[in-house]
């Protein structure tokens, strides 16, 4: 199934059905009277999030999603009936907004929520309009009509933990070790081209999310190469694992120069995502020998400005430490964090 994380389209919900006008005619009966019945009720539009669905591919070719509209209502008061209502599901994490304004409609975070227009309400036949003044009123309602807008739609996946770092760093290959997801692991830049969801499981019932991010580039924030475009899947993350890989490193500036750099490129994305907690832990430390390994872990060390951790994913090197410590710092911070605290 491709992945589609934004859209744009047309939803409208039903008209309400117009009001008859109608006149009873029954033989022994010489005044009958109004007998228009109201139009119906238009259906409703509704957004309900599921976890039956984790992307808006279904969304992508139908630009237009119409409740059914109430019919007309009839002769001997017969009311029309109530258009249908439209449900369309959307994937847990789903954020709603005017395409025309930005204005955010809804934010769907949870199973279940729910954002509705609601369909027209029908109109009144004549004779609701009888009165003892007005016998024989020869007019009726219109319904209203439903409410008709073009939305935009983007999926922020909802996970707990984001794996960060450049093409190559090891994060898929991580996120294959400490949960059951199974991403594209090979050697060469960019195999991961869309975000991976990972459970980690610490005992029977204590598990937290993993996200697994495609690799930023320098100049991501400009549109440069393909994280830039995943990145806002990393705003419901209460903390960053940020992987430093020791190989490329060693062939460039340094660990250093590569965390100042992926930094550099969240702030400029967004300032608020750069001072998100992050655990710092130098990857890949099996591709160099170990003087390169301990020089790269004190240079990172130095430029964090705190404890991190080494870790070789394809060995299993550090992986239940950086376990341990994604879980501790969690369990410090059970909700959303407001602050810009960094793990021990």
């Amino acid at each position: 199934m491709k992945f589609v994380d934004e859209v744009s389209f047309v939803v409208a919900s039903g008209d309400g059905g117009k009001g008859a006008v109608s006149f009873r005619r029954e033989k022994f009966v010489p005044r009958g009277g109004p007998d228009g019945g109201s139009g119906g009720d238009g259906g409703a539009l509704i957004f309900e999030a599921s976890r039956q669905r984790n992307t808006l591919v279904d969304f992508r070719f139908n630009k237009v999603y119409r409740a059914e509209s109430g019919q007309p209502g009839g002769k001997n008061q017969r009311t029309g009936r109530c258009g249908a209502d439209l449900l369309l599901l959307v994937p847990v994490g789903t954020s709603i907004r005017d395409d025309a304004t930005g204005e955010l409609l809804a934010d769907l975070t949870a199973e279940g929520d729910r954002f509705t227009l609601p369909g027209g309400q029908g109109g009144k036949g004549n004779l609701h309009f009888k009165s003892s003044r007005m016998r024989t009123p020869r007019f009726a309602q219109d319904g209203e009509p439903g409410t008709q807008i073009k939305v935009h739609l983007e999926l922020k996946l909802l996970a707990d933990v984001g794996l960060l770092g450049f093409p190559n760093a090891g994060k898929s290959t991580l996120i294959s070790r400490i949960s059951a997801a199974k991403p594209k692991v090979a050697d060469y830049p960019f195999t991961t081209l869309v975000p991976n969801l990972g459970v980690v499981e610490i005992e029977p019932g204590v598990s937290f999310v993993v996200a697994d991010i495609p690799g930023l580039v320098e100049g991501a924030a400009e549109g440069v190469g393909l994280g830039h475009q995943f990145l806002r899947h990393v705003d419901r993350c209460r903390l960053l694992v940020h992987l430093v890989p020791a190989d490329v490193a060693a062939e460039a500036d340094g660990a250093a120069a590569l965390y100042r750099t992926l930094n550099d490129e969240l702030r400029r994305y967004d300032a608020d995502l750069a001072e998100r907690p992050q655990l710092v832990c130098l990857s890949k430390v099996d591709c160099v020998d170990a003087d390169t390994a301990q020089a790269q872990f004190a240079e990172l060390q130095e430029a964090a400005g705190r404890r991190i951790l080494a870790l070789s994913s394809l060995r299993g090197d550090g992986v239940k430490h950086i376990v341990r410590a994604m879980h501790k710092w969690l369990q410090q911070q059970p909700d959303e964090p407001d602050d810009t605290s960094s793990p021990d």
